[in-house]
């Protein structure tokens, strides 16, 4: 009887610490530094649907901004340095480094102008064209742009806020680099 109480006490330990494991295993959804980021799946200017999620393995950089902008065009420079600088390099927790660009654009050409006219290269530029009412300002509680987010490849926030303008985001990724 000792014997099957022991295994029956152990066989419940097990569980239970397999349980608490997977439940530490799966970081919460949220905004803060350590958070999962919560999806967003936008079309891009052909009508394309790209997710978030689609770029997991990647760092990305989450760039909330809009053409009418004028501290967003200041800062497109710096996000296109270092994307250059970055895109093939392996990190601790990514290979490769690209940028999910939300704008908050309500007009598609001023939108596409801007992505020309600014030299944004990489492929990741979503909308869906409803200004300040934009479901994914509303997911991230954008409250003025530019803001960003950085991820690492396995969607974790890793950097936000201010701290990612500036050489700050080429400073942070250098840190993360292998």
């Amino acid at each position: 009887m000792n014997t099957i109480k022991h295994i029956l006490t152990v066989s419940f330990f097990l569980i239970a610490s397999t349980l608490f494991a997977q439940e530490e295993a799966s970081p919460k959804v949220g905004l803060n530094i350590g958070n999962l980021a919560p999806e967003l799946e936008f079309k891009d200017p052909n009508g394309k649907e790209i997710a978030l999620s689609d770029l997991r393995g990647k760092m990305v950089l989450i760039d909330f901004w809009a053409s009418w902008c004028g501290p967003c065009r200041k800062e497109n420079p710096n996000v296109v340095k270092t994307y250059k600088k970055f895109q093939g390099k392996d990190f601790e927790n990514g290979e490769g480094f690209t940028v999910y660009s939300v704008s908050l654009d309500k007009n598609k050409g001023s939108w596409q102008n801007a992505i020309m006219q600014d030299r944004l290269a990489w492929p990741n530029h979503v909308s869906d064209l409803k200004y300040w009412q934009s479901e994914a300002a509303k997911i991230y509680r954008v409250r003025s742009i530019p803001t960003a987010y950085l991820i690492d490849g396995d969607g974790i926030i890793v950097g936000k806020g201010n701290s990612l303008r500036g050489g700050g985001l080429e400073a942070l990724l250098a840190n993360l680099v292998k």
